[in-house]
């Protein structure tokens, strides 16, 4: 009998985002597939019940500060000796609003935790990557990324940037065997569209038909492809955006 090899065995990893929703899943499906995680959060209570669920690592850090970035990954290379694969999956919650509506303080915000925090946690994986041999980064972009939303600018603008970034940090760490893509879903079942629906049935209706699969996606399903990023199947991708939005941007 054909011994069944986990794809992420012997690798460690970070998840970004790691409390709840999106990120919740990926640190699962990770620890699931063989990898140790790094379960990073602002809240530190929803870390450690992620840490819980995977018998992962719980690390509290706002991704924006640059201190608290290199102390956590400084912590997990202590705790794992190595890392192999970067999940920037934070997000800050984002005002509705157009640029006009929005304040400044409200769009600094939203790109300190969205893009510079993206660019912070690469910064200081990066060279413990490489002491590694190499690994894969994925930013969590969106499909919001690609196409504009109505009071969404400033979602859209770093979603987009993620975007972008992924493809020159793909050219720029090729030769020390880094592979960078984004991952960018549809609408997903998560607390986040709590903010702007007031249950998830509502969501469903209002969101589910601009898909066309016609529902909403499952933290599961983005799960499920961000382990196939960080692991040898996608070993021929980089600088690429992997859409797994249910249709939403092809029509």
């Amino acid at each position: 009998m054909t011994e069944t090899v986990s794809p992420l065995a012997g690798k460690a990893a970070i998840v970004t985002g790691a409390g709840a929703g999106i990120g919740r899943a990926i640190a699962q499906a990770f620890a699931a597939a063989g990898a140790r995680v790094a379960c990073l959060d602002l809240d530190g209570e929803r870390a450690a019940a992620t840490a819980r669920a995977c018998d992962g690592l719980a690390v509290e850090a706002d991704v924006s500060r640059e201190t608290m970035v290199a102390a956590a990954v400084a912590r997990v290379a202590d705790a794992f000796g190595r890392l192999d694969i970067l999940v920037n999956d934070a997000a800050a919650t984002d005002p509705a609003g157009s640029v006009v509506d929005l304040t400044v303080e409200d769009w600094d915000r939203v790109v300190g935790v969205n893009l510079r925090g993206a660019f912070l946690m690469s910064k200081y994986a990066i060279p413990l990557m490489v002491r590694s041999g190499g690994g894969s980064i994925i930013h969590i972009a969106s499909q919001l990324g690609h196409v504009g939303a109505p009071g969404r600018a400033v979602y859209c603008a770093t979603k987009g940037a993620l975007i972008q970034l992924a493809k020159a940090m793909a050219i720029d760490h090729a030769a020390e065997n880094i592979r960078v893509n984004t991952l960018s879903p549809g609408a997903v079942e998560t607390g986040r569209l709590l903010l702007r629906f007031p249950d998830m049935a509502a969501a469903r209706r209002g969101l589910g038909a601009k898909h066309v699969l016609d529902r909403l996606g499952l933290p599961e399903e983005i799960a499920a492809a961000a382990v196939f990023l960080a692991g040898p199947g996608s070993s021929f991708m980089t600088g690429a955006d992997l859409l797994v939005d249910g249709g939403y941007t092809a029509t």
